[in-house]
């Protein structure tokens, strides 16, 4: 895959990498029902946070199923522990990694 350089506009809210990515990367912290403009490639897209989220933080960019495979910047990060909407954080009250961890088998089964 070939990387090209970004930049990102005035008013955008988060970073999305990859057209695959399940979350959003904040830019800034946001608050519930505030509307978050973004990049996917050449298209600008909104998402409406459902919850105040601190700068760093991630978002769901759509609904993602438990035991779902969480992508950021087309990398897995994790598995998603409960269903996430579209809009919700995604951290570690509803995401696991699985990366280095022999448990992780005995972790998801649950």
């Amino acid at each position: 895959m070939e990387l090209k350089e970004r930049t990102f506009g005035e008013g955008v809210s988060g970073i999305v990498m990859n057209r695959n990515d399940s979350v959003i990367t904040l830019l800034r912290s946001v608050k519930k029902d505030e509307a978050i403009t973004f990049d996917i490639e050449d298209e600008t897209c909104t998402l409406t946070s459902k919850e105040d989220v601190g700068f760093g933080h991630k978002l769901a960019l759509r609904k993602i199923e438990a035991g779902e495979t969480i992508l950021k910047y087309g990398e897995s990060i994790g598995v998603a522990t409960t269903l996430i909407e579209a809009g919700e954080h995604v951290h570690v009250h509803n995401l696991i990694g699985l990366r280095g961890r022999g448990d992780a088998n005995n972790l998801l089964k649950g």
